[in-house]
Order: C-alpha cells, then sequence, then structure tokens
C-alpha cells in the first residue's frame, strides 16, 4: 500500500501563538479570580455582617495585596 505524502512533521509546527493565547488565559484566569475574590469579600463583610464597608474595603485591599504578592509573575522558569 502506498503511503500518503504530508506537509506535516512532527515536532516542526510553530507554536507561538498557541503558547501566547495559552498564557494569555492563564494570566486573565488568575488576575480574575483574584479580583472576583476581593469583590465578593468585600461584599459579603458589608452587607452580611455588622463591621460595615470601610471594614470589607480594608479586607479586599489586604486580600488583593497579599494575592498579588503570591500571584504576580516571578521571571523565566528553567523548564
Amino acid at each position: 500500500m502506498a503511503e500518503q505524502a504530508s506537509d506535516y512533521h512532527h515536532g516542526e509546527q510553530d507554536i507561538h501563538q498557541q503558547v501566547s493565547t495559552f498564557h494569555l488565559f492563564v494570566g486573565m484566569t488568575k488576575w480574575g479570580s483574584l479580583y472576583l475574590a476581593a469583590l465578593l469579600l468585600l461584599l459579603t463583610i458589608w452587607f452580611c455582617t455588622d463591621a460595615g464597608f470601610i471594614a470589607g474595603l480594608i479586607t479586599a485591599v489586604v486580600v488583593s495585596g497579599l494575592g498579588f504578592l503570591v500571584l504576580r509573575d516571578k521571571g523565566d522558569s528553567a523548564h
């Protein structure tokens, strides 16, 4: 049986756009989750406790700051 000719060669395709899309998706998911967590915390403390808006705002800012420190890019990894 004759083999089919193909232009595809395993490992030779340029994947720059796929890698860029993956990093964009991961970044948007990471920072969007932090934003939503801080917003949810602010609204929960503001409306569901007697602490009020200022306590909710302070808590949301602290969580956002800690989240930023934990989630920021640490530079290029070795792999």
